[in-house]
Formats: structure tokens, sequence, C-alpha cells
């Protein structure tokens, strides 16, 4: 007589949370906000800046581009940073925070332009903010820029 494998109900409940739980750390489910279940992997969100969103990681390397839609007054605490907010479709916003101690403002900007940038991003619940948008006098970070129309800023 030949012998199956048997597993009881309750074997069978575990293994298949431990698949759903194990797809759900390495990115390929996530769940929506009305709890059910999307195939939607974070990753098909194209940018380094949404997946880093996504994924809820900061220290992380990005460039892109965006509109423009708010901006802000300087941060003069410490060193002086030019802030605004840009628009980077699909439902994300960042905060840019451009060293301006340690590179030229980018001058003339207003709600509606279309500016590029590199530097590094750090998760927020609100979007993320990027900073390191300029270079490192010590030379021990990647270097970041601002581009506005055909000219960087670094």
């Amino acid at each position: 007589m030949k012998r199956g494998l048997k597993r009881s109900p309750v074997t069978v409940v575990l293994l298949l949370l431990m698949g759903l739980y194990l797809a759900y750390q390495e990115g390929e489910l996530w769940f929506q906000k009305d709890g059910k279940v999307s195939t939607t992997t974070s990753s098909s969100r194209g940018d380094a800046v949404h997946r880093a969103y996504d994924n809820r990681q900061s220290d992380v390397q990005v460039s892109g581009k965006g509109e423009i839609i708010k901006v802000l007054p300087d941060d003069t605490q410490g060193s002086r940073h030019q802030k605004f907010l840009l628009d980077l479709g699909q439902g994300l916003t960042i905060l840019i925070a451009h060293n301006i101690d340690l590179a030229p403002r980018v001058p003339s900007i207003r709600e509606g332009d279309t500016i590029g940038f590199q530097g590094e991003y750090e998760w927020t619940d609100k979007g993320g903010v990027v900073h390191w948008t300029h270079h490192d006098p010590a030379g021990r970070h990647p270097g970041g820029w601002l581009e506005f129309q055909g000219k960087r800023y670094q």
C-alpha cells in the first residue's frame, strides 16, 4: 500500500501563513488600505524614490525630477537650506532640502517649475526628504545636485 503524505489542517494553515509572510517581506505582495491583497509590487512604481518610499527606506541615493508645488522659506537654523516641495507623480510628494552653505541657491524657482535632483532620500510618512543635493567637501559622500533650466547647482 502506498502511503501518501498527510498534513493536518493546522500544518497546512501554518505553511500558508508562512508563505504569505515571506512573500510580503520580499515585497511580492502588499495589502491595500481596504484590506485586499494586491499583486502589484512596490518595485513596479519605477524609480528609486517611489521604491524607497514604498519600502520605507532611508539613506538611499536617488535622482529624478518633479514639479515644484510649494516654495518654502529657507531653513536658517544651523546650515542654511533652500526648501521646496516636489510632486513626483503617482501621489508622491517630497521635500527637497538644498544646503546653500555648500552649493549655490537655485534662483527664481516658482510653483509649476520642473526641477531635476540627485541626493540622498530619507523616508517619512509624508513622502520623504531628499538632501545632500550638493558636493561633499570632504569627498566621503556621493555628491548630489539640482538641475534647473539647463544649469546644475552642486
